[in-house]
């Protein structure tokens, strides 16, 4: 029995020896590593991508005033209204024209506005092409906002009901290209009129679906803004 413990010993003391000389191995290589530099053909590790941007312009304030659009227009809380009307932003969200245009103005390299005929509808071809563009460039954000208006021709109704026409001309073409079955959860629509949060003619140097032509304060108020929007809430 004593040779077998004596020779257990050996044993034990060889594979102590053993992964000491590894361990030493290891070091050396990672100090040898650390001295090269990383392997520029060494596989990279994935890169974790969070569900929901947050970009800079997030701010404390923005979100405030983004959550109550939000809650104002039932994309988020128990509320299954789909879109909001000017009363809607105006009563629920308790949101100011300087407030509301504010929400949007750090979306000017985010978004564009897509322009109508005057009393018309119908997407041309650019605007068509700026939507499909945009809403491709999601960069993981959540909601992606449609927010239409009339120019200040003709009656408060006419304008509201024009200005709803032309958000789901937007919706629709996001539809009817892209079959997303979570469209419904993403989309903020709301349609101003012309009583609500007009656009001044500084908006003409915007990202506009018809550069090159004449832009005025009634040409871009007669539009749908279009953009995702980066923020976590």
């Amino acid at each position: 029995m004593k040779g077998a413990g004596v020779v257990g010993v050996v044993i034990g003391c060889a594979l102590l020896a053993a992964s000491a000389i590894a361990v030493q191995g290891q070091v050396a290589d990672a100090s040898e590593r650390l001295k090269k530099g990383p392997d520029p053909n060494a596989a990279k590790p994935a890169i974790a991508v969070a569900d929901d941007a947050e970009l800079a312009y997030c701010t404390p304030a923005f979100k405030q005033v983004l959550q109550r659009t939000l809650n104002a227009c039932g994309l988020i809380g128990q509320d299954a209204r789909r879109g909001c009307q000017p009363a809607d932003v105006k009563t629920l969200a308790a949101i100011s024209d300087e407030d509301f245009n504010a929400l949007f103005t750090p979306l000017k390299d985010r978004g564009a506005v897509i322009q109508f005929d005057d009393g018309s509808d119908k997407l041309d071809d650019d605007g068509k092409k700026i939507i499909e563009e945009l809403w491709q460039d999601r960069r993981g954000a959540r909601y992606f906002f449609i927010v239409a208006r009339a120019s200040k021709t003709g009656g408060a109704d006419l304008n509201r009901a024009l200005s709803h026409k032309r958000a789901n001309s937007v919706l629709f073409d996001l539809t009817d290209k892209f079959h997303d079955p979570d469209l419904d959860k993403q989309v903020g629509l709301l349609w101003l009129g012309n009583e609500f949060a007009q656009l001044g003619p500084e908006y003409c140097q915007w990202n506009i679906s018809r550069k090159g032509k004449p832009c005025t304060a009634e040409a871009i108020n007669r539009s749908a803004f279009v953009s995702w929007v980066d923020c976590q809430l």
